[in-house]
């Protein structure tokens, strides 16, 4: 609980850290509305309706990733409930920040009549997936500085190093925690269920039988053909994620000239900025498109802003008004939603 809540802090610092560095430039730059305004107003939108098209299609592949996490648990696992869930739960994000996080794993299990903290698992294990495709992503692109637009100076130079080093240990890290997941069964499992033997009946029941349910979820991870798909899904998803990003920068005079170097490196910081997401806001996202786009490629801070508004809008956004309706023809409402996930929680 402790590292979680270490981890969540430090989180949020990094993200007050660039919301007061943009500010700060915001207020020293004087932000030119009319330049922001111009940004917007030359958008291509021959490129941009591509881009949402690819965008839209990740939730296809993130339902097929899910739908192979579940083969090991339910019988026939229905495709179009587990898209239904999918848009949902991330319209459930837009709204409400990470706290929505749960209305995905939470109606997939209502859906196809299996347990809550199954579900959770098979949630973490796509969150380590998404991070390893991230960084391998992010890594090649900082491999390719030298090549990029990006002209760093000494100190850039020694932070874009170092940022290559953390994101290999971080990969290492997720790679081994994704590992010992796997492996999260047998002696390993019998030892962790001994170790709260001192704990009352009732509650050591409880935790067995989530302990249980994780390890239920965990399956598929286990099944040499089922791991493989769910690599493929991954390295698709991504590839396409790239692609909408390829085609959102180009739709912008200002980015139209970045390599697909730069393009990495944009996702890559972006991909982690959105770790932060702030109900119906966004947050760490468009501070890290801002940031980057003015500090390495020398983009206006009114065009950056620009760039990281519709970006934002392309990858989350338009999920909203199909998740809405998804929600309604189900006939879910997103306040009892809430209610219904702590009671699983605590069963």
């Amino acid at each position: 609980m402790k590292k979680r809540y270490f981890g969540g802090a430090l989180l949020v610092a990094a993200t007050i850290a660039l919301l007061v560095f943009a500010i700060y430039r915001w207020r020293t730059s004087g932000f030119d509305w009319s330049q922001f305004a111009s940004a917007l107003s030359h958008v291509d939108w021959s490129w941009i309706l591509p881009g949402v098209a690819l965008i839209l299609a990740t939730y296809v592949i993130r339902a097929l990733r899910w739908e192979i996490m579940l083969r090991p648990l339910a019988k026939d696992p229905d495709l179009r409930r587990i898209f239904t869930a999918t848009c949902i739960g991330f319209t459930a994000v837009v709204l409400f920040g990470r706290a929505g996080e749960p209305v995905r794993p939470y109606l997939i299990a209502k859906k196809e009549n299996v347990s809550f903290s199954s579900q959770i698992a098979a949630w973490l294990v796509e969150r380590i997936l998404d991070l390893l495709m991230v960084l391998l992503l992010f890594g090649v692109a900082l491999t390719q500085v030298s090549s990029s637009a990006i002209e760093p100076g000494p100190k850039t130079r020694v932070v874009l190093e170092t940022g290559g080093y953390v994101v290999g240990f971080i990969g290492l890290g997720s790679l081994a925690l994704l590992l010992a997941l796997s492996q999260f069964r047998g002696r390993f499992l019998h030892r962790l269920l001994e170790s709260i033997g001192f704990l009352p009946e009732r509650l050591r029941g409880r935790l067995r039988d989530a302990i249980g349910a994780f390890e239920e979820g965990m399956q598929s991870m286990r099944r040499p053909s089922y791991t493989a798909l769910l690599a493929i899904y991954t390295i698709v998803e991504w590839l396409v994620i790239a692609g909408g990003f390829y085609c959102i920068c180009r739709a912008f005079p200002v980015t139209a000239r970045l390599s697909v170097a730069d393009i990495l490196i944009l996702l890559g910081f972006v991909a982690f900025g959105s770790a932060v997401q702030i109900p119906g806001i966004g947050g760490g996202m468009q501070v890290a498109a801002v940031v980057v786009l003015t500090e390495f490629f020398g983009v206006g801070l009114e065009a950056a802003s620009g760039v990281a508004l519709v970006l934002w809008v392309v990858m989350w956004v338009t999920i909203v008004p199909l998740g809405l309706a998804l929600a309604f023809h189900e006939g879910i409402k997103f306040r009892n939603l809430k209610t219904a996930i702590r009671s699983q929680e605590s069963a």
